[in-house]
């Protein structure tokens, strides 16, 4: 971590960053169960109180927020680290939601798909076309864990599909540069899947008992949380226990991996002079980083264009 800055401490388990065109980031931080905004100079400010576990974080083509809920965990210090767990007794349900950035207004958007309840939305990433692919990670909940999936939806609440399931623990998503592939982080085996486009919401079909193309997994142990993109299409990691950002090459033959200071780094997205910072939430110490990165990110659709 020689090139880190800190942008922001004290965060409740921050997740999900956005980095905005006037320079500030925004987040979610989970525990606390806010959108958050990060100033460019470090003020940290309440956009919306949405409750729950707001979690992953995206801009729509409409200029609003769209926030995966999972709904909250049960939250445990251990060592001054805070680790979340299994789901809470005041566990609100998983959905998807919208939020007016101007006024903090906030609507449900989903809370089922073909009438099976979503559990544990995790992370978001908008295509071209306007529609969003997300992952419901699912919930722990004692002796049981739900298995997850992969799913698409448009943001005026027409439609909502699963794509894939099961999946084990389904986090980070997100997109080739030409949209080709959609890229999703297997939390617990620690593995990267790929899955090939054909149409939006619509993915080739699989050969084999593989729920799709494997990319890779870490060096080490490690758990894989969310993840981006850059402009060269390696998918940038965030990895847990092995704390950093693993990068994989496309086709999976070249795995590089950045440490940080947190086993609990969770996600990356990308901002700056040239989308060649990295801002990184280190979630179990509640900070927010900033590093220097050698390639840049992918710009995102209806946020860096």
């Amino acid at each position: 971590m020689s090139n880190a800055k800190l942008i922001a401490s004290g965060l409740l388990f921050p997740e999900g960053p956005i980095a905005m065109p006037d320079g500030s980031i925004i987040l979610v931080e989970i525990k606390r169960g806010t959108l958050t905004r990060v100033t460019a100079a470090g003020k940290v400010e309440v956009i919306a109180e949405l409750g729950g576990g707001p979690n992953g974080a995206a801009i729509g083509p409409d200029g609003a927020c769209y926030v995966c809920n999972d709904g909250g965990f049960e939250f445990h210090e251990v060592d001054g680290a805070l680790i979340p767990g299994d789901a809470p007794a005041d566990y609100s349900g998983g959905r998807i939601e919208r939020v007016d950035l101007k006024t903090g207004k906030h609507e449900v958007l989903y809370r089922e798909c073909n009438g099976i309840p979503l559990n544990g939305p995790n992370d978001i990433v908008f295509d071209k076309h306007g529609g969003f692919w997300f992952t419901d990670l699912g919930k722990g909940r004692g002796r049981t864990q739900d298995r997850g999936g992969l799913y698409y939806a448009k943001i005026d609440g027409s439609m909502i599909k699963e794509v894939i399931f099961p999946i084990v623990s389904p986090n980070g998503v997100g997109l080739s540069p030409d949209e080709k592939t959609v890229y999703v982080a297997d939390t617990i085996p620690g593995r990267l899947w790929a899955f090939d486009i054909v149409a939006p919401g619509e993915i080739a079909k699989q050969a084999g008992p593989l729920p799709g193309r494997y990319v890779g997994s870490g060096p080490q142990l490690c758990f894989f949380d969310s993840l981006a993109v850059d402009s060269q299409g390696n998918i940038c990691v965030a990895t847990i226990f092995n704390g950093g950002i693993t990068t994989f090459s496309p086709d999976g033959s070249k795995i590089t991996h950045t440490p940080t200071d947190d086993f609990l780094t969770t996600n990356i997205c990308f901002g700056g002079k040239d989308l060649k910072t990295a801002y990184i939430t280190l979630s179990s110490s509640g900070r927010l980083i900033s590093m220097d990165w050698p390639v840049s990110g992918l710009p995102l659709n209806f946020l860096n264009k």
